[in-house]
């Protein structure tokens, strides 16, 4: 095929531009996903691909980059911890979606059941095991087990839509 003729990149084309505009206006909520590196750091990110997949045995999953920099902690057998956000923490959102060097600077986590960062002031937490990554392209789904949990204050939902976080009929 010659350059007039040849399909446009994934990452250029007209699919790619779809993708990005649809998934811009599909509403998701907002969860924190956090865990301990193999050489001891705490790492963590923010999630919207959150998804419960059974709930015997309990079961969750969710999507992340190879390149993300909490990519090392994704192995079989590691635990971590899912937080689910609402608006009074909506600062751990943006926290954990910016530069990873200072995510853990400060006092907004401790260290939780087996080790693993617990975010302070989150609506709800699920320590879980890691028990399968399916990597996909330059990606993964995460599947996650369930062993343990608690409630944090109830809250109103975080969601995130058009690039911002909102609460249901408002800003955040």
């Amino acid at each position: 095929m010659d350059e007039t003729t040849a399909s446009p990149s994934p990452v250029t084309g007209p699919g790619f531009e779809a993708f990005k505009a649809a998934f811009r206006r599909h509403a998701a909520g907002v969860a924190a996903v956090t865990s301990v590196a193999p050489d001891g750091r705490p790492v963590g990110f923010t999630a919207t691909s959150l998804a419960s997949l059974a709930a015997v045995p309990p079961m969750a999953t969710f999507n992340m980059a190879q390149v993300s920099s909490a990519w090392a902690a994704m192995t079989v057998g590691n635990h971590l911890i899912i937080h689910m956000l609402g608006p009074r923490s909506r600062h751990l959102a943006e926290r954990l979606a910016a530069d990873n060097s200072v995510r853990f600077d400060g006092d907004h986590w401790t260290v939780g059941p087996q080790e693993v960062p617990l975010l302070s002031g989150v609506t709800a937490w699920m320590l879980g095991r890691i028990i399968e990554v399916v990597p996909v392209h330059n990606n993964a789904v995460v599947i996650v087990e369930i062993e343990d949990g608690g409630l944090g204050d109830e809250d109103e939902a975080l969601l995130y839509h058009e690039r911002t976080y909102l609460r249901p009929g408002e800003l955040a």
